[in-house]
């Protein structure tokens, strides 16, 4: 058994994703299908050209909300409350955008700003509450995200800031005007949105941010022991407070490709659960942009993927369990990771305890 720690990290994913297969694959044989069978008919349906580029195009979303989960995760916080923080954000940047007539960059940089910062003021509620009163997290940002959808509902009414066109029950915000589109590139025969990049961008921003900075540190420094990094100088509850706010500037972007590029405006259309499946994300991609990234395609495959299975016979809530086996195995093996590594760095200080020479304490070192 090897005794590198990082072996047994970069493994556990992989371990995660077979053991969510096995199980699935057992389901299906219970059902009298053929797993591999069913197994070369979603890859062969993911991978078609036009299904890349759907899938592509919700990466980008779901990277999102997986690097915003990470951010919290770096701080030992459960930002639950990503689906309201994206969701209000992108309301009020569809609304400022169609308000407004600029030029293309600053139409687009504006709208993108727009989003960050509502979706930074209102993770800071949550911030602001555990730090000074104490609230869970998890409870204020579940609370937050009814009360955000709530707003929006009440905002989006035809007497307010939303519309509603003859013939339909959509209700949506007034159209972004053509300043303040993004433009897609074609490829695998459809249209990807040009924000790949900014999520790009994002994930670089993202590592050198937590690699490369003082705040990084003091970042991962907090998260591991909050009592630590006080007693070394770090204003850990400011710590908290900023992290929370970025975490949910992370989360405002959630739904902009999809806006800025697609819709060109906000509607009760928009997708709900993108919460729990940041902090999947997360977890999956080990909270490296990388490994998120990969999390994101993974799961917008089988996601796309399981229309296909309805026409063979086989219900597609089949992906459903298998993405809740992923989540499950995925807490499972990094348990089993964090005790082999422990049990190994233990190991380690006890051989060098071992070799170490014992030399005599004179009486000056015992005053000492």
């Amino acid at each position: 058994m090897t005794k590198n720690p990082k072996f047994w990290s970069i493994i556990a994913p992989f371990a995660a994703i077979a053991s969510s297969f096995i199980f699935v694959s057992l389901i299906l044989l219970i059902k009298g299908a053929d797993p591999i069978s069913t197994f070369k008919i979603l890859i062969s349906y993911g991978f078609e050209p036009r299904n890349l580029v759907s899938e592509l195009n919700q990466t980008v979303a779901y990277y999102m909300a997986g690097v915003a989960a990470a951010i919290g995760f770096k701080m030992m916080l459960f930002n639950i409350g990503i689906d309201g923080q994206y969701r209000l954000a992108v309301f009020f940047a569809a609304v400022v955008g169609g308000a407004v007539n600029l030029p293309p960059i600053l139409h687009v940089s504006l709208i993108i700003l727009v989003a960050m910062v509502v979706g930074g003021l209102w993770a800071s509620i949550a911030g602001y509450l555990k730090v000074k009163r104490g609230v869970s997290e998890v409870i204020s940002n579940i609370m937050l995200n009814v009360i955000a959808a709530g707003l929006i509902s009440y905002l989006l009414n035809p007497l307010r800031l939303g519309e509603q066109k003859v013939g339909s029950d959509n209700l949506n915000t007034p159209g972004i005007p053509p300043s303040g589109w993004l433009p897609t590139f074609k490829m695998f025969g459809g249209e990807i949105y040009s924000f790949i990049f900014v999520a790009i961008a994002v994930g670089i921003g993202y590592w050198i941010l937590l690699n490369r900075s003082t705040f990084g540190f003091n970042l991962r420094a907090t998260g591991l022991s909050f009592r630590a990094a006080r007693a070394s100088g770090v204003n850990a509850p400011r710590m908290v407070f900023i992290t929370m706010i970025l975490s949910g500037a992370i989360a405002g972007l959630v739904g902009v490709g999809t806006l800025l590029s697609d819709t060109h405006n906000y509607s009760l259309a928009f997708p709900e659960g993108y919460a729990l499946t940041g902090l999947a994300l997360a977890l999956l991609g080990r909270n490296h942009p990388v490994g998120i990234a990969f999390a994101a395609f993974f799961w917008a495959f089988l996601e796309r993927s399981a229309g296909i299975l309805d026409l063979n016979g086989i219900p597609k809530e089949i992906i459903i369990m298998m993405q809740g086996t992923l989540v499950l195995s995925i807490v499972v093996t990094y348990e089993i990771v964090r005790r082999v590594n422990k049990g190994l760095q233990q190991k380690m200080v006890g051989s060098l305890d071992a070799t170490q020479p014992e030399t005599p304490i004179s009486g000056t070192e015992v005053a000492k």
